[in-house]
């Protein structure tokens, strides 16, 4: 057994305390805090969903929780999220806000006895993580982690391949994520950078994928070839690519890259001893145009909300379930740590050219 079976059963352990869940209500009554547009895409999977309703919306622009209800029929719209998480009417919150609130949210609806389901992070600094994640195991609250790619049904038969052993025993993975456009500056100052904010991402599907933990990033690197102002005023790179080994022995790289002229690109290959298993982009159609100069076709979903569409759906559905059959969530408040640690390893690893263990960023945190 691997050590990601491990981390398995410790979310298990935190968000299934025995004796302390909740009762589970026939409709979950849900309270999102934060209407930009990932909290918007959860609004509208929830608005189609049975044994779920978006009883409340909140967000610190009034005029954006209010435009959120009339759009998806939500009841109330508050500016302030202390309405939500205190109020007698929620069983269960999202947390869509901006990533430094997610910690104080998320201790303040554990104590509340409130369900959580919270975007990524949890937060950067591994401290206020186990603060959060020991708040939640107190409460016996039900903790899920916005990891949706785990749910897209192209990375989730790749994980497939891997645990049944189709393709045999893994040697390789190879993960390209490469945005269409960099976000603001405003936004990458307070991001936590691109390992943090961007990578997180490309590491749990890492551990997802392999069914295995990284225990060593053996080589980072990075630059800034995308925009000069990402590192001049941002202080970050807009281009990085890391290597990893796996606890099973497995080798891998990722690739970040915050712009692809062409799109959203979101691609993994795992080879292993009798097979490869690879994803290939998601396009608004299987068409292709066949002329005398080329063969083309239009190119792939141009962002996250519309590549990921269906996975948040899915996300959503197996959070409710578990609220509704008071089963375990499917990803864990572990699996929110994992990746922010794998993010200092790699900060460390370009910082000090060397190869870095995990287990010596989490021993100095």
């Amino acid at each position: 057994m691997n050590s990601v079976v491990h981390t398995t059963q410790l979310s298990d352990t935190m968000n299934n305390a025995a004796g302390l869940s909740p009762k589970a209500p026939r409709v979950v009554r849900i309270g999102v805090i934060g209407a930009g547009r990932i909290g918007q895409v959860h609004c509208e999977s929830l608005s189609r969903m049975r044994g779920a309703e978006v009883v409340v919306v909140a967000d610190f622009l009034e005029k954006a929780a209010q435009a959120a209800a009339a759009r998806f029929g939500i009841r109330r719209a508050v500016q302030d999220w202390r309405e939500v998480v205190n109020s007698s009417a929620v069983d269960a919150v999202i947390i869509c806000s901006p990533s430094d609130t997610h910690c104080e949210i998320i201790l303040a609806a554990a104590r509340a006895g409130k369900h959580i389901f919270c975007e990524k992070p949890i937060d950067y600094d591994l401290g206020r993580i186990d603060e959060a994640l020991a708040a939640v195991q107190r409460a016996g609250v039900k903790f899920q982690l916005g990891f949706q790619r785990r749910f897209d049904s192209n990375f989730r038969r790749v994980q497939q391949a891997v645990a049944s052993g189709e393709i045999g025993v893994p040697y390789v993975l190879h993960i390209v994520s490469r945005d269409p456009a960099p976000p603001p500056i405003a936004y990458l100052k307070q991001s936590g950078g691109l390992f943090f904010d961007m990578m997180t991402h490309d590491f749990d599907m890492a551990r997802f994928a392999m069914g295995s933990e990284i225990v060593e990033i053996t080589g980072a690197s990075g630059s800034n070839v995308v925009d000069p102002r990402i590192g001049q005023e941002a202080g970050d790179i807009d281009t990085a690519i890391v290597c990893v080994r796996f606890e099973n022995g497995a080798t891998g790289t990722i690739e970040c890259c915050r712009q692809a002229a062409y799109g959203y690109d979101q691609r993994i290959e795992v080879h292993g001893s009798k097979g490869c298993i690879a994803t290939a982009n998601n396009y608004p159609n299987q068409a292709t145009v066949q002329d005398a100069q080329a063969v083309r076709r239009d190119l792939p979903l141009n962002f996250f909300m519309d590549r990921y569409r269906e996975a948040y759906a899915t996300e959503m559905e197996s959070f409710v379930g578990a609220i509704a059959e008071n089963r375990q969530v499917t990803v864990g408040g572990i699996d929110g740590r994992i990746p922010v640690e794998l993010a200092y390893a790699a900060r460390r690893s370009m910082k000090e050219r060397r190869a870095v263990r995990v287990g010596e960023v989490r021993a100095k945190m």
